[in-house]
Order: structure tokens, then sequence, then C-alpha cells
């Protein structure tokens, strides 16, 4: 028994220590929120064309041109002769992360294409054996990055490789020709070795990101491989991170931190360290004929997004053979960079309130403590027309609030009642992508997470998203009425929502329901409050035309009246609404609105 119970908290202190480095290990990240990603390699060269022919799919992805467009490892590899070496200064790069108030760098050390950028000694496929007057770039953005205090981290294809010819190639999916045995060849002859090479040679790493998007179990690599590169990485370079697209969940405990998909944003608060890589543009790597790029604004918001539900953001830029970087990139990086000037402080540091992610239709909140003090930072894409800001769920109240870029910190007059606190703007926001309001605390922030919020304009909308009820099926209509009608729930007989609301203000509320029946026949349904109970008739719905001229329609989502309830005291309540007919078809249930 003894033994059984020492091999048990053997275990249990091994678990916990795992926690307590990965912890550790990731204390910088927290801190840091915003990086840069680079994707930078042979593909810079093609431009995304080839042989006077464009990308080969429809996402134009230029760092794929050598798979979609069908290159030769040899044609491809002449590539590296459209490098202009005197103009390429790695230094540069750093400098631009500085200044767009970025604080670590990951580089494509090696892509899909299987080129290294480095001066590898494992085959002859990198610059060094193609062009004569390349130079290791790796070597000058790691000194770069020391010179500039700035994180350096590479990026690693270790399942997707084009060059290797026992790589991973999907076109393999076709001919089914890769053993276990061939893979692992590949494996131990050039990953682990080039690995090696990564941690070894360039000093501190502070992150390695792999990019299998899958779990390895639907893939050629097996776990046996995974756990190869891990102990590698633990033995060289210990604080080094490690993502998820590794082939392994967060919730392993040598997982530092989940990498989200291409572009995907948070939706939902995590505890662990995770991370979105996006894009200004929509190629990574450099593409001549790119036109979709994003604005500053929708960076912004997408960096304050993922610092709102605990995340990070590393976004990329794709330079050209000569190492500049378009104009777009520029003007964008240094736009965010001037607005982290202000307000950084709501940024770097912060986390997020675990409220509803989209519970103000405001903004968004970050969260931090310092000093003995609480913030809470409010940060404002839509600056209200009637200049009262609505914040819904601390309970907390604050000593005070002002604006982020007023070092004066003048106070902001607000009222709070309950969990509703509302704050008097300034006639102009002070800044034209995003304003932050700070509420400042004494302690701990009390939250009310299951309020259904205020909306900018003053009365609530209770809907799919903000039920007491949890991991309810919101619906779309089926294509191609999926863009074109509300998310909504199907509700069949004596199924029931409901919702919390606070009332700030005693006094008669009207209330409407937005909702769908394509039953055919009157569905009876109820509303609820305390003691106050009302039925209501849902009349069948018909269609609303969604183009004129082209037989397009789709089912009307109709707005009913529900006349007044009465609630006599200020408070919460619960909201609750049933079907309580049978029918057919379910009802559409879009939204009941308060005000």
């Amino acid at each position: 028994m003894n033994k059984l119970f020492s091999t048990f908290l053997l275990i249990l202190l091994t678990i916990q220590f795992s926690g307590q480095a990965q912890e550790s290990r990731t204390d910088w990240w927290s801190e840091a929120r915003f990086g840069m990603f680079i994707h930078w390699g042979l593909y810079s060269g093609a431009e995304g064309i080839w042989k006077g022919e464009k990308h080969r799919h429809f996402n134009n992805y230029a760092e794929w041109i050598k798979y979609r467009n069908r290159i030769s490892n040899e044609e491809y590899g002449e590539l590296a002769k459209r490098f202009v070496w005197e103009d390429i200064n790695p230094e540069e790069w750093v400098i631009q992360a500085k200044k767009a108030g970025m604080h670590y760098i990951t580089i494509t050390a090696k892509h899909h294409d299987g080129f290294a950028l480095w001066n590898t000694k494992v085959g002859n496929y990198s610059f060094k054996n193609y062009d004569p007057e390349s130079r290791d770039i790796l070597a000058e953005l790691a000194a770069a990055c020391k010179k500039h205090d700035m994180k350096l981290g590479f990026y690693y294809s270790h399942w997707v490789d084009w060059e290797h010819p026992y790589g991973w190639d999907h076109n393999r999916e076709l001919t089914q020709d890769l053993s276990d045995e061939q893979f692992d060849e590949y494996w131990q002859e050039k990953v682990i070795p080039q690995l090696r090479e990564l941690l070894t040679n360039y000093g501190d790493v502070a992150l390695l990101w792999f990019d299998m998007w899958l779990g390895h179990e639907e893939t050629i690599v097996q776990e046996k491989q995974l756990r190869q590169v891990i102990s590698l990485v633990r033995e060289l370079q210990p604080n080094c991170l490690i993502n998820s697209r590794l082939g392994l969940p967060v919730s392993d405990p040598d997982i530092d931190y989940e990498t989200m998909g291409d572009n995907q944003l948070g939706a939902v608060y995590q505890k662990n360290p995770w991370q979105t890589p996006g894009t200004i543009a929509h190629s990574w790597g450099y593409h001549a004929l790119e036109n979709d790029w994003k604005s500053s604004n929708q960076l912004l918001q997408a960096l304050i997004n993922n610092v709102s539900l605990n995340g990070n953001f590393m976004l990329n830029i794709g330079p050209r053979a000569d190492g500049s970087l378009p104009y777009e990139s520029v003007s964008r990086l240094d736009d965010m960079g001037r607005w982290l000037e202000i307000n950084g402080e709501s940024i770097y540091g912060a986390g997020g309130l675990e409220l509803r992610p989209k519970q103000h239709d405001w903004g968004k909140i970050s969260f931090k403590k310092e000093q003995g003090k609480a913030k809470v930072f409010l940060h404002v894409f839509n600056w209200p027309l009637d200049k009262n800001l609505r914040i819904t769920g601390i309970t907390s109240n604050p000593t005070k609030a002002y604006l982020l870029a007023d070092k004066l910190q003048k106070p902001l007059d607000f009222t709070q009642s309950g969990p509703l606190i509302h704050i008097h703007l300034p006639f102009r926001q002070p800044d034209p992508f995003v304003s932050v309001v700070v509420l400042e605390f004494p302690d701990n922030v009390n939250l009310a997470k299951e309020l259904a919020a205020e909306s900018s304009f003053g009365g609530i909308a209770l809907h799919a998203g903000n039920t007491l009820e949890e991991n309810l099926e919101i619906s779309r209509l089926e294509a191609p009425n999926r863009m074109v009608s509300p998310e909504h729930l199907n509700l069949k007989m004596d199924q029931q929502i409901s919702w919390r609301v606070y009332i700030a203000e005693a006094g008669n509320k009207k209330l409407s329901i937005s909702f769908a029946n394509p039953s055919g026949k009157e569905i009876k349904a109820e509303i609820q409050a305390i003691d106050q109970k009302r039925e209501v008739s849902l009349a069948p719905t018909g269609k609303v035309v969604v183009e004129p001229n082209q037989n397009y329609y789709t089912e009307e989502f109709v707005d009913l009246s529900l006349g007044e309830m009465e609630f006599n005291e200020v408070g919460y309540y619960t909201i609750k609404f049933k079907v309580l007919d049978k029918a057919p078809d379910p009802v559409r249930f879009n939204r009941i609105w308060m005000e």
C-alpha cells in the first residue's frame, strides 16, 4: 500500500511540476500579447506567379506555389537567384516590429517547401547551395533581435515537406506510397537534425511554431516522434515554448500554447495560453497581385478581441525578395504602434474578464492588476451617439473612470446601479480607431456573469447567445438562405429558455418578440417574469424577398409586440419563454426585446 501511495504521490507531483514549469515558461507570453509573423522564403521570389501563370488555387497563398503549380525542386531552387542580397536587412524587420509595439518575432525557418533559410548542414536545399551571394538570414535576425530586446521564434514545418522524398506531400493521398518506416527516415535524417541546428546555433529561442493543423492521429506522424521533438527542445532550450500544432492538444503538459486556425480570432475566454496567427493581407507570403488588405481598425480590433479573451495575436508580414515590405503593411503596423504607444497599458500584461464574449455591442473589455489596483479597460469600437457608455456585469464599485489617452486622468462622471455602470463620455473620442476608458477598483472585480447586457441605445436583447441555459444549438437556415437570415433557436413544445436581467428603474417595460413560424398553424407560447405569465399567439409567417427579380426568397422573421410587463422593484429578474403547442416545424426564435 505504501509503495502504491508513493507511486501515486510521485505522479501527482510530476503533473504539478509540469504545470508549474509550463506556467513559468509562458509568463513572458502573457505580458507580450502581440508578435510578428514573417513568411519569407523561395516563394517570395515567385510573388505568386510562375512562368506567367498566377497561383493555381483560389486562396492565392503565395507560399504554396511550389505545390499548387507543380514546380520541381530544382526549378523552384533557382528562385534563389532573384533575391537582392545587398538590399536585404533583417534588422529593418525587427525595427518595424518594435515600432508596431510587438514583443516577439517568428520567422519561417523551413516552410512546407522544405527549403531552409539558414546554412543548414542537412541536405542541400538551402540558400547557400543555390546562390553564392546569400547569407544566413536567421543568424542576422537573431543578432538584431538580441540587439533590440526582441524575442525570437522559429516556424518549422515538420509534417509537410515537398522536397524530401519521404516527407509528407498531400498528393500521397492518391498514391498511398509512403510507409511509416520511410517517413521516420525523413524524420531522423532531416527533422531532428535541423531542429537541433535551430536550437543550438542561434542563441535563445523563445518559441517553436509547428504547423500541423490536425491531431497527429489523423496523419502519418506518430506520437513517439513528437515526444522525440519535445525531448530535444527541453534538452537544448528548456524555456522554449512549443505550440499545439506540433500535433498534440494544449491539455498536454508539454504543449505551452494553443494555436488557433489561421485568422481565427478568439470566441470564448480561455485560461490556457493561446494565439491567433493572422494576416495583414490575404496571402502569407508576398503576392504581387494582392488586393485584399485589412484596415488598421480591423487589425486593432482583432488584437483587442484576443486579449479580452486571454489570448495573443501574431500578425504576419510577407517581405519581398529584396527584404522590403509593401506600403500597406508598413502603414498598418505604424498605425498599430502609434495606438499602442498611448493605449498599450490595456494590452501588455492584460487579460480579460470572464463575461460573455459578445457581452457589449460597443466593444471589448480587458483587465489587469497592478500596483495594488484592479483596472478594467473598456475598448470602445463605436463611440455612443448619446455619449453614455453602458457596461453590464460588474458589481464592484469603481473609484474612478478616465480616458487612457488623458495623461491627467481627468475623472469622467459615472453612475452605478447594481451591475449596471453608465459612464458619461466627452463629446469627441480621443482616438480615431479605438478609444479606451479605464475603470479603477481598489481590489478584485466581482462579476454577475449570467446577465444579459444593455444595448448601446438602452434596452436589452434576449437571444440565443445570452440564455441561462448552456450549450444550446444555435441554428441558421440552410444555404442559400444561411447568410441572409438571423441566428435562432429551434424551439419545440415545452422547451423553455430563460435569461437573467437587472432592472435599474422600477416601472413597466415594453416587450416584443422576433420569430419565424413555418409550420402553417398558429402556435401558442408563454412568457413569464416573477408571478406574471402571459400567453402569446405566434401566427404562421411567410416569405420575404431577398433580392428582387431573382426568385430569391427566404423565411421572414417578424416582430410581434408582447405589450408591457410590470417590474415593481429595482433588482434581478429571470425572464422565461416556452412554446406550448406541438407543431410540424419548430418555432424559429430570434430574440425578445425589452425597453
